[in-house]
C-alpha cells in the first residue's frame, strides 16, 4: 500500500526528483497500522462505489484532504524558489552590467574624457563599427542611412561596399533606431548610450548562465555559482572590457540564451506550453545570432554536431532532433534574405550537416533495431553516409555559389596543423594572430585556481562515463526513461546533461587549438561545473558506482550537493571580493597623446576626400574619429579586405621606393602612415613580425643553420625614407610627425631631386 501511495504522489508532484524522495521519507517515517487500516478502508469504499455505480454517470471520487495539502504545499514551495530563483538571476545580470559599467568607466576614465579620446579606447580596431552608428545618428532619416550604407563609397578606397552586409550592422542599425525613436538625445550621450546597449546584453548573457545551470540542477545555487566563477575568470569569458563594439560582444549573449532555451527543450517529461515557449525562444534568437556575427554559422555547425552525435546514440527523441532541423533551415533561409543573399550562409557547413542528417535519417529509418552488433554496423553506416551526403553537398554549393572564402579556410587549415608550408602572407599574418595561437598554459592555471577546472573534470568524468553507459543500454534495446528518480543514480539519461557532455567536448577541442575559442568554451565550463557540484543527481551517480554500504547514498547526494556549493562560494568570496572590489576603486591611466595628435591632425589638415594608408588597426581608428577614406579595414573574416591589407604592409618591407609607390597609387592613396611600433618591432617570435611575414612572402629570406636572416638590395621602406634623401623624397613628402607615426603624401607629380 505504502508503495501504491507513492506512485500516487509521483504523479501529483510532476516528476520531481527532490519531491519525490521527500514524500517517500515522510511517508516512510509517519506508517503505522491505523494509517494501512484507513487506506483499504478507503479503497474499498472507491471499489464498492465504482461497481454501485454501475451503468450510472462517472463522477470524480474526492480527494484526500492530506493529499490536497500535501498538493497545495509543494505548489507553493515550487512557486516560491522559482519566484527567487527569477529574482536571483535578475539581481545577478543588472549587478554584472553595473560592475562593467563601472570598471570600464575606472579604466578608461571615461566620463573624464573628451570625446575623440573615448572613441580611441575602442581597440582591436573594433571603432568601425561604432563609426556607422554615429553615420546613422548624422543621417537625415534611417531610410537614408540605411541606403547610405548599403552602397558605401566612403569607406575603401575604390571600392562600393555594402557595409550592412559585410560588416555585420544589424546591431548598429537597431540601436541607432531606438535611440532615435525614444528620443534620447537630451538624456544620454550617444556614446553612453551604444556601450550601454552592449553592457545590457552582457547582463542578459550572464543571465542566461544563470537558467541554464539552474535548469540542469533543478537549483538557483548553481546559477549563482556560474556567474561567480564567469566574473572572477571574466578575462578568460568575454573581451568586452577593451573593445566594446566587436560582433561576438552582440551576438554571444544571443547564443547563451539559445543554449538556455535548448536546454529546457530537451528535458524530459515538460509540458507541451513549456515545449513550445523554449522552441519560439530558440527560433528568435537563432535567427538574430545569424544576423549580427559572421561566424555564428560556425559556432551553429558545432551545436548542430552535438545534436547530430546525440540523435545517433539515440539519447534525445528524434521529433525533437527533427524540429531543430526544421529550425536551422529556417533561420539560415531567412537570415540569408536579411543579409542580402549572402552566400556564405547557403555555403557554411551547417546547412550541409542538416540536409546530410534529414537525408540520412529518411534512408535509415531502421536504424535503431536489431541485436546490438546490427545497431552498430548501422551506426558506422549512418556516420558515412551523413558526412560523404555532407561534403559532396558542400562541395556542390561551392561550386554554384562564388563562396571565395572556402579555398582559403582550407589552405589555412593546412598550414594550421603543419600538413602544409606556404609563404602566403595573409595566411602567416592570420596564423601569427593571438587568437588563432594555441592557449598557453596560463589560461589553465587561472581556471584551477578558481576552482573550476578540477571540479570541471569531476563533473565530466561523471557524466561522460554514466553516458557512456546510457548509449550502451540503448544500443541493448533499451528505451528512454521518461521519468527518472534520484536513487536510479543515472545522470546521463537525461538528454540536457548529454547535450552539455558533447557541447564542453567539442568547444573544449576547439579551444585547445584556437585561443580565440576559448570565449565560446570558458562560459560553458562554468555554467556545466556549477551544475555538476549543486546536483543531487551527479553525487547520486558517484555513489552508486562506489557502492556505499555503511551510509545512505541519498542523503549524502543531498548533503554533497549543498554542502560543497557552500564552501566553494565562501573560499571564493574570501579571495576574489577584495580583488574584484579593488579593480573598482583603481584608477587605471589610459592615455595616448600621439594617436590624439595623429587624429587632430587628420581632421584638421587632411583634405575631407583623402584616401589614408597604414595598418588595419590604425585604420580603423581613422575611420571612425575622421570619417576619412581608408584602404583596408580590420575584418579578418574577409579576404578580400585581408588581400588589400598586404599592399599597405609592403612600407615595411625591403623594397624600392618605386614599387611602394606604384603599390599605393594602384589604392589611390594620398597619405600613408608609418609606425614605429611596427618598423622597430621587437619580439621573441621573429617569425611573426610584421616584417618577417613580408620578408618571407617577398623572397628576401635566407636561412643559414636554422636561423631567418632577411636580405635585399634594398633597405628596409620605413627605415630608408625616413632618411629625407632621394629617391626617396621624390615620390613621398613627410607632413606630419611624432614619436609613434609618421605621415608621408603620396607625391602626385613626381619630383626629381638629387
Amino acid at each position: 500500500m505504502t508503495e501504491l501511495r507513492c506512485r500516487k504522489a509521483e504523479t501529483l508532484d510532476g516528476g520531481k526528483e527532490d519531491d519525490q524522495v521527500q514524500d517517500e521519507r515522510d511517508e516512510t517515517s509517519n506508517k503505522d497500522a491505523s494509517e494501512s487500516s484507513n487506506i483499504e478502508d478507503t479503497e474499498g469504499t472507491n471499489e464498492e462505489q465504482s461497481k454501485d455505480l454501475g451503468d450510472t454517470p462517472k463522477q470524480a471520487v474526492p480527494e484526500q484532504p492530506e493529499k490536497k495539502c500535501r498538493r497545495r504545499s509543494t505548489f507553493f514551495q515550487r512557486l516560491v524558489r522559482g519566484a527567487f530563483g527569477c529574482v536571483a538571476a535578475v539581481a545577478c545580470g543588472m549587478l554584472y552590467a553595473a560592475y562593467l559599467s563601472a570598471y570600464h568607466d575606472r579604466k578608461f576614465w571615461f566620463s573624464a574624457r573628451q570625446e575623440l579620446e573615448r572613441e580611441i579606447t575602442f581597440q582591436a580596431g573594433s571603432g568601425m563599427y561604432y563609426y556607422y552608428y554615429k553615420h546613422m545618428l548624422a543621417a537625415p532619416s534611417f531610410q537614408r542611412g540605411f541606403y547610405e550604407l548599403t552602397v558605401d563609397n566612403r569607406t575603401v578606397s575604390g571600392q562600393t561596399i555594402n557595409a550592412v552586409e559585410r560588416l555585420s550592422l544589424y546591431p548598429e542599425l537597431l540601436t541607432s533606431f531606438t535611440y532615435k525613436l525614444f528620443d534620447s538625445e537630451d538624456m544620454v550621450e550617444p556614446i553612453y548610450f551604444y556601450i550601454g546597449m552592449v553592457f545590457g546584453l552582457q547582463a542578459v548573457y550572464v543571465t542566461a548562465l544563470f537558467v541554464s545551470s539552474w535548469v540542469l540542477s533543478r537549483t538557483w545555487v548553481a546559477g549563482m555559482l556560474a556567474v561567480a566563477w564567469y566574473v572572477i575568470n571574466r578575462p578568460d569569458t568575454t573581451r568586452v572590457d577593451d573593445a566594446v563594439p566587436l560582433r561576438e560582444n552582440w551576438a554571444l549573449p544571443y547564443f547563451s540564451c539559445q543554449v538556455a532555451a535548448l536546454t529546457g527543450y530537451l528535458c524530459n517529461n515538460i509540458s507541451a506550453a513549456t515545449e513550445m515557449l523554449c522552441f519560439s525562444m530558440m527560433s528568435a534568437v537563432t535567427f538574430i545570432f545569424l544576423l549580427v556575427w559572421e561566424h555564428s554559422h560556425y559556432v551553429l555547425f558545432v551545436q548542430a554536431l552535438c545534436l547530430f552525435l546525440l540523435d545517433s546514440f539515440d539519447l534525445v527523441p528524434p521529433r525533437k532532433v527533427a524540429d531543430m532541423h526544421k529550425l536551422y533551415l529556417s533561420c539560415l533561409l531567412a537570415a540569408y534574405w536579411c543579409q542580402f543573399q549572402n552566400p556564405a550562409l547557403l555555403g557554411s557547413p551547417l546547412l550541409s550537416l542538416v540536409f546530410g542528417s534529414m537525408l540520412a535519417r529518411y534512408f535509415q529509418q531502421n536504424m535503431k533495431r536489431g541485436p546490438v552488433m546490427a545497431r552498430i554496423i548501422k551506426l558506422f553506416l549512418h556516420f558515412y553516409l551523413v558526412f560523404t551526403t555532407s561534403i559532396t553537398f558542400n562541395y556542390l554549393i561551392k561550386k554554384v555559389l562564388p563562396v571565395i572564402e572556402s579555398d582559403f579556410i582550407l589552405k589555412f587549415l593546412e598550414a594550421k596543423f603543419g600538413l602544409n608550408t606556404t609563404t602566403d602572407f595573409v595566411t602567416n599574418f592570420l596564423l601569427c594572430q593571438d587568437g588563432f595561437q594555441r592557449p598557453g598554459q596560463d589560461l589553465f592555471l587561472r581556471l584551477t585556481q578558481a576552482s573550476v577546472l578540477p571540479f570541471y573534470f569531476l563533473v565530466l568524468a561523471v557524466c561522460l562515463l554514466s553516458m557512456l553507459e546510457s548509449v550502451y543500454k540503448r544500443l541493448r534495446g533499451q528505451p528512454i526513461k521518461d521519468k527518472l528518480k534520484l536513487e536510479d543514480g543515472q545522470i546521463g539519461e537525461h538528454p540536457e546533461v548529454t547535450y552539455h557532455v558533447f557541447h564542453t567536448l567539442l568547444f573544449g577541442g576547439l579551444a585547445l587549438l584556437f585561443d580565440g575559442t576559448k570565449y565560446l568554451w570558458t562560459p560553458y565550463v562554468c555554467m556545466f561545473t556549477a551544475f555538476g557540484v549543486c546536483s543531487p543527481k551527479m553525487w547520486m551517480t558517484l555513489f552508486k558506482w562506489l557502492n556505499l554500504k555503511s551510509l545512505d547514498p541519498v542523503v549524502l547526494s543531498l548533503t554533497l550537493s549543498t554542502a560543497v556549493p557552500t564552501i566553494i562560494c565562501f573560499s571564493l568570496w574570501r579571495e576574489y571580493c577584495p580583488r574584484v572590489m579593488s579593480e573598482l576603486a583603481d584608477l587605471q591611466e589610459f592615455y595616448d597623446p600621439d594617436t590624439v595628435e595623429l587624429i587632430n591632425w587628420i581632421k584638421t589638415r587632411a583634405p575631407i576626400a583623402a584616401v589614408f594608408a597604414g595598418s588595419p588597426q590604425l585604420l580603423g581608428t581613422v575611420k571612425l574619429c575622421s570619417g576619412s577614406i581608408v584602404t583596408s579595414l580590420p575584418l579578418y573574416s574577409d579576404i578580400g579586405l585581408l588581400r588589400r591589407t598586404e599592399d599597405p604592409f609592403q612600407v615595411y618591407a625591403m623594397r624600392s621606393p618605386e614599387e611602394i609607390y606604384k603599390i599605393l597609387t594602384s589604392q589611390k592613396t594620398n597619405y600613408v602612415i608609418i609606425e614605429e611600433a611596427i618598423c622597430n618591432e621587437l619580439s621573441l617570435n621573429r617569425g611573426c613580425r610584421i616584417k618577417d611575414l613580408l620578408d618571407i612572402s617577398n623572397g628576401h629570406v635566407v636561412y643559414d643553420k636554422g636561423q631567418m636572416y632577411s636580405f635585399s638590395k634594398h633597405g628596409r621602406f620605413c627605415n630608408e625614407i625616413k632618411m629625407n634623401y632621394s629617391p626617396y623624397t621624390n615620390y613621398f613628402t613627410r607632413v606630419f610627425w611624432n614619436r609613434s607615426y609618421h605621415i608621408y603624401k603620396v607625391n602626385s607629380v613626381i619630383s626629381f631631386q638629387y
